[in-house]
């Protein structure tokens, strides 16, 4: 872990294969770099889903646009090609914090286009016929203990608050074994808004997608600076008129733009193909994703061949908003995460972990995910989804494509359009802050795990984090 007194760049090389990608193989088509100098007339910088379901939606609304986007290294390089797979209604902020700011409607407008948005991705999927595993089977969060089941009861009444937007029901015992066997589960929350994906063959498909309708790929070109009018890279300067920074979280890595989010990793590991045995016992039959109802978060996936994929945070913040390759190899994460795994499905014990791997996922400092253009200057941004961007990413790319074209529309009316969140703090406070954070909720998870007791701690995570 780097701490105060050591700074560490900013690199792109290629980290750890994970599953997804060893699964759909060596890209051998590697799109060309920049070469030289250029125009357009929109230039995305970024080309993860943000980037690519911007200049998607761009030719769709207006074909004569030219779309270039600029990727440091290849398509889908980020997390959006090494997430864990979750294509849910999920979003960092939560609805009482967006409604104290900006209102019940407005709150309320932004959850229901979250769950519409699911159904967008679907739609596009098929349409484009996107191989990308596409299955909604829904997500199902298991509480394991008193205070997570009384947590789960506790979203179930907020949700119902909120006249039941995000559609979540409470689950008993018997309910939760039907869905997922997992090991003491006392309930569980299910929601039907999420799919399980590849995220790579979405990621890849839809580059594909993006290059049919006209708009053109650049690999291998890293961005130095974004400002109006021009995105300069090591291979040449595109002049534009609207430029769209989609950067998430290689964003500190620009000028003017280190203490804008906060990349933090997280780790994902990978069974070996189970056999039916196991799944007749650990369920998951309908596609389901999983979670727990614990302070640090897990996320995990029964895969179209039959592995479990399960992830989670708990690797550190690293110094500087630093992002390396060998940042994505924690063994010690590694190891609690498969620790926690067979503690939720005892019977993988001795099932070979065959992928290994992570990447940093980008937030704001008040966890708020947001979307911005200003017609004036033709500069645009979207970005903070702190893990929760495969379908976040739709919503945003529709957005800045109404934007861009001037399109007034209910998308560009949501309440995270414009919105700006203030800067991180300077070092050494932004890595003191952030890890004291990732530490809180391990503390929380094991004094409930101990006493079954809600955790005081709790109540601080929920402040700190917005919901």
């Amino acid at each position: 872990m780097c701490g105060p007194g050591r700074r560490e760049g900013t690199e792109v090389s290629a980290p750890q294969e994970t599953l997804w990608q060893s699964t759909i193989g060596a890209n051998t088509d590697q799109r060309p770099a920049l070469d030289g100098d250029t125009t357009a007339d929109v230039c995305i910088v970024g080309a993860g889903y943000t980037g690519l379901w911007a200049a998607y939606y761009l030719r769709r609304r207006d074909p004569s646009l030219d779309v270039l986007v600029v990727e440091a290294n290849s398509a889908g390089f980020g997390a959006s090609g090494r997430n864990g797979g979750w294509c849910s209604a999920l979003l960092p902020q939560g609805v009482q914090a967006m409604a104290r700011r900006h209102g019940r409607p407005a709150a309320l407008a932004m959850r229901a286009t979250m769950v519409d948005t699911v159904q967008e991705v679907e739609d596009v999927v098929r349409a484009e016929r996107i191989d990308c595993d596409f299955r909604r089977g829904g997500t199902v969060v298991v509480a394991r203990n008193p205070a997570q089941l009384a947590r789960a009861r506790a979203e179930v009444a907020h949700d119902q608050e909120w006249d039941g937007v995000d559609g979540l029901q409470l689950l008993d015992a018997a309910q939760t074994r039907e869905r997922i066997g997992v090991a003491d589960a006392l309930g569980a929350t299910y929601t039907p808004n999420c799919a399980r994906i590849q995220p790579a063959k979405l990621a890849r498909g839809l580059a594909q997608v993006v290059e049919r309708n006209g708009a053109r790929i650049v690999e291998g070109t890293r961005a130095t600076s974004v400002r109006a009018g021009a995105v300069e890279t090591e291979q040449g300067t595109v002049r534009a008129r609207h430029v769209l920074r989609a950067t998430e979280a290689w964003t500190p890595a620009l000028h003017g733009h280190r203490r804008e989010v906060v990349p933090v990793y997280s780790l994902i590991i990978a069974t070996e193909p189970l056999p039916q045995a196991f799944w007749a016992e650990a369920g998951l039959a309908s596609g389901e994703t999983f979670s727990e109802h614990r302070h640090v978060i897990v996320y995990g996936q029964r895969t179209a061949d039959d592995r479990l994929v399960f992830g989670g945070r708990g690797a550190p913040y690293h110094y500087g908003s630093a992002v390396r390759p060998q940042f994505d190899q924690e063994p010690a994460v590694f190891a609690a995460l498969q620790t926690a795994l067979v503690d939720l499905f005892p019977t993988v014990e001795g099932a070979e972990i065959t992928h290994r791997w992570g990447g940093p996922l980008a937030i704001a400092r008040d966890w708020h995910a947001s979307v911005g253009y200003d017609p004036a200057s033709g500069l645009g941004a979207a970005g903070g989804y702190v893990g929760d961007g495969v379908s976040t990413t739709n919503l945003a790319g529709r957005t800045l494509a109404d934007l861009v074209t001037g399109n007034e529309s209910e998308l560009t009316r949501l309440p995270w359009v414009g919105h700006r969140s203030r800067h991180w703090e300077p070092e050494p406070l932004r890595w003191l802050g952030v890890n004291a954070g990732l530490r809180l909720a391990q503390l929380a998870d094991a004094e409930e795990a101990r006493t079954g007791r809600p955790a005081r701690l709790g109540k601080v995570l929920a402040a700190l984090t917005g919901h």
